[in-house]
C-alpha cells in the first residue's frame, strides 16, 4: 500500500494557486510570486535596436521568447534583467538593444536585444546589426549602394525569437529598410521612401485581450495597442521622398520616432531610439493529476487549493439623487445628479471573477425630492462584491439659501438658481468615471425669475441653465445591453425654469418644473435624478422629484447558474449567458 502518498498510487502533484493573477515588470529587479502560486506562464521582450543616422534604417525589435507552465515556489523572489533599448545614431549606425532575463531556476529565459538599424557617412550601403530582429539596412546615399538587413533569432532560438532586417538593393538617395520585428521581417527598400519595420507579435492569448495595464501602445499618441502586441521593428528613414517608415504594430517607431517605452519595438530610421524590454508573469491556478488527500486537505487550509472562478460581467448603477424645489419669489431649483455607472460590459474594464457560493447585492435607493429651498436628497450606493457605484448627488437650492449647495455623487447635482454652481460627478473618484459633474444655476432672484442647472448624467455634464428663466437639461446617461437588448441609464435630473424647466437627461433622469411647478421623479431602477422645482414669483413654494432607485445586471457564461432572492429579482437566459437583474436589494447565488 503507498502510504506515502495517502493510499493513492499515482505521481504526487503540486496545486498552484496563483490566480491568474498577470504583472508586467518594467524594470530591473525581482518578481516575488504569492504564496500559493507553483506554476508560471512567461514572456521576456528585450530591448529594441536603435535607428541608424544618415539615410538611417529601422532598429529591429528586441527579442521575444516565452513559456508556460514553468515551476516556482510561493512567496520567493526572483532576478528579473529588463534590456534598455538601443541608442539611436549620430551620423552612424544606431546602438544593439540590450538583452532581457528571467531567471526562473527551472527555467531561464534570455532574450536577446534587437539588431541596430544601419546609418552612417560615407555614402554608401551599410548592413544593418543582428540581434533578436536583425535592424535594416541603410540607404545608398547619393553613391547608391547595398544595404542587407541583420539576422535576426541571433543567438537561435526553437521557437524564434525574432525576425531578419530588411534590405536595401537600391539607386542612389534611396530610402532605407526597415527592423525585423517578432511577427514578420522588415520590409525592403527599391525606392527613395523608407520601409515598414516588421510587424510584432501579440501576448494577448497568454495574458488576454487588450487593454491590460501592461500593454504598450504603438506610439505615445495611439493608446494601447488593440492587440497587445510588443517586438516591432522600427520603420526606415527616407531617402529624398517625403514619406517615412510606417510604424507597425508591437511598439516599433516610424522613421525619425523612438519606439515606446517597455515595448522592445525598433527605433525609427534617423533619429529614433529604441523601446525598453519588459518580463510579464502570469501566475496560474492549477490542480489537475494524482493528488493524496493529506496533500488537498494541506492545500485547502492554506488556501492555495484553486478555486472553481466565475467570470462575472456588471452593470451596476447607483440610486439617483433628489432635486430642490421652487422657492416663492421666484427662485429655481438645479436638477438631481445621476447614481454612478459602472459597468465591464462591452468596456475595457475587467469582468470580476468570483468563486462559487453566495454573495450580498445592494440596489441603492433614490433620494427624496426637497420642497421650497430644501436642498434634494443623495441617493444611495449600489454594491457588488468590491464594485461601488456612488449615489447620485443631491440638486442644489435658490442661491440665496446658502446653507443647500448641490452636492458630490456619482454624478453631481445642479446649482439652483441665482448663480448657484453644480456639483462636482465621479466622487469618489473612479477609473473609467462613474459620472459627470452638474450644471451651473442662473438668473436673478424676483421679477423675471431664475432657472437651476441639469443634474450631472453617467455620459455627460448637466447644462447650465441656457437662459435666464429657462433650466438646464440633466446630462444624458449611457445606452448598455448587458441585459440582451440597449437600455439607457443615469441620466441627470433637469434644472427647474420660471418660465420653461429643462429636459430630463436620457436615461430616467426627471424633468424640471416649468411655471410654479414641482420636478419629475427619476425612473425607478435606472439611477435618474429628479428634476428640480420651479417657481415664477408667486407662493407657493414647490417640491423637486426624486431620484429614481438604481440596479444591478450581472451576466456569466451558462457554465454558470444563477440564483437571485427575493423573487423581485429575476435569471433569465440571453443568447449563451444567464443574466441576474436586480431592482432591489437582495443575494445571489453561484454555481
Amino acid at each position: 500500500m503507498a502510504r506515502g502518498n495517502g493510499g493513492i498510487i499515482g505521481k504526487t502533484n503540486q496545486t498552484s494557486f496563483g490566480k491568474c493573477t498577470a504583472t508586467g515588470v518594467t524594470a530591473t529587479g525581482c518578481f516575488t510570486t504569492q504564496p500559493g502560486t507553483r506554476l508560471v506562464t512567461v514572456a521576456v521582450v528585450a530591448g529594441g535596436g536603435g535607428g541608424g543616422n544618415y539615410y538611417g534604417a529601422g532598429g529591429g525589435g528586441g527579442g521575444l521568447r516565452t513559456a508556460t507552465c514553468i515551476s516556482v515556489s510561493g512567496a520567493t523572489g526572483y532576478p528579473i534583467t529588463i534590456g534598455g533599448g538601443g541608442a539611436a545614431g549620430s551620423n552612424s549606425p544606431g546602438t544593439k538593444g540590450n538583452d532581457s532575463i528571467a531567471v526562473f531556476p527551472s527555467n531561464p529565459i534570455t532574450s536577446t536585444g534587437g539588431g541596430f538599424g544601419g546609418g552612417g557617412s560615407p555614402a554608401g550601403g551599410k548592413a544593418g546589426g543582428p540581434g533578436g530582429s536583425g535592424g535594416g539596412g541603410n540607404g545608398g546615399g547619393t553613391a547608391g549602394g547595398t544595404g542587407l538587413g541583420g539576422t535576426g533569432n541571433t543567438p537561435p532560438f526553437s521557437p524564434s525569437q525574432g525576425n531578419d532586417g530588411g534590405s536595401v538593393i537600391s539607386s542612389p538617395n534611396s530610402g532605407s529598410a526597415g527592423g525585423g520585428g517578432a511577427g514578420a521581417v522588415g520590409g525592403s527598400v527599391t525606392a527613395d521612401t523608407g520601409a515598414a519595420g516588421g510587424a510584432g507579435s501579440s501576448l494577448a492569448p497568454l495574458f488576454g485581450a487588450a487593454p491590460q495595464p501592461f500593454y504598450q501602445a504603438d506610439q505615445p499618441e495611439r493608446g494601447p495597442t488593440s492587440t497587445g502586441g510588443f517586438s516591432g521593428g522600427g520603420g526606415g528613414g527616407s531617402g529624398q521622398a517625403a514619406g517615412a517608415g510606417a510604424p507597425p504594430i508591437g511598439g516599433g517607431g516610424g522613421g525619425q520616432r523612438s519606439a515606446t517605452t517597455n515595448s522592445g519595438g525598433g527605433g525609427g530610421g534617423d533619429t529614433g531610439a529604441g523601446g525598453s524590454g519588459i518580463v510579464i508573469v502570469k501566475e496560474l491556478n492549477k490542480a489537475s493529476g494524482m493528488w493524496s488527500l493529506k496533500s488537498q486537505l494541506k492545500a485547502q487550509q492554506q488556501g492555495t487549493w484553486p478555486q472553481i472562478l466565475a467570470n462575472i460581467d456588471y452593470l451596476i448603477v447607483g440610486g439617483g439623487a433628489g432635486a430642490s424645489g421652487g422657492f416663492c419669489f421666484g427662485a429655481s431649483a438645479g436638477g438631481g445628479g445621476a447614481g454612478g455607472y459602472r459597468t465591464s460590459y462591452c468596456s475595457p474594464v475587467s469582468a470580476l471573477e468570483l468563486g462559487l457560493g453566495t454573495y450580498p447585492v445592494t440596489v441603492g435607493a433614490g433620494g427624496a425630492g426637497a420642497s421650497g429651498g430644501g436642498r434634494g436628497v443623495s441617493g444611495s450606493d449600489s454594491i457588488f462584491s468590491t464594485i461601488t457605484s456612488a449615489g447620485g448627488g443631491g440638486g442644489g437650492a435658490w442661491n440665496n439659501v446658502n446653507c443647500n449647495p448641490a452636492l458630490t455623487g456619482g454624478s453631481g447635482g445642479g446649482g439652483g438658481g441665482q448663480g448657484a454652481s453644480g456639483a462636482a460627478g465621479n466622487t469618489p473618484p473612479v477609473s473609467p468615471p462613474q459620472g459627470n459633474s452638474g450644471g451651473n444655476g442662473g438668473g436673478i432672484a424676483g421679477p423675471p425669475g431664475t432657472s437651476g442647472g441639469g443634474g450631472g448624467g453617467a455620459s455627460a455634464a448637466g447644462s447650465p441653465n441656457p437662459a435666464a428663466r429657462t433650466g438646464g437639461a440633466g446630462g444624458a446617461g449611457s445606452a448598455n445591453s448587458i441585459s440582451g437588448s440597449p437600455v439607457t441609464y443615469a441620466g441627470g435630473g433637469g434644472g427647474g425654469g420660471a418660465t420653461t424647466g429643462g429636459a430630463g437627461g436620457a436615461g430616467g433622469g426627471g424633468a424640471g418644473g416649468s411655471g410654479n411647478g414641482c420636478g419629475t421623479s427619476g425612473t425607478a431602477n435606472t439611477g435618474g435624478g429628479g428634476g428640480g422645482g420651479s417657481n415664477n414669483q408667486n407662493p407657493p413654494n414647490t417640491s423637486g422629484g426624486s431620484g429614481g432607485s438604481g440596479i444591478i445586471v450581472l451576466r456569466a457564461p451558462n457554465a454558470r447558474t444563477f440564483v437571485a432572492t427575493p423573487c423581485a429579482n429575476t435569471v433569465t437566459p440571453v443568447a449563451s449567458c444567464t443574466v441576474a437583474t436586480f431592482t432591489v436589494s437582495g443575494t445571489l447565488t453561484i454555481s
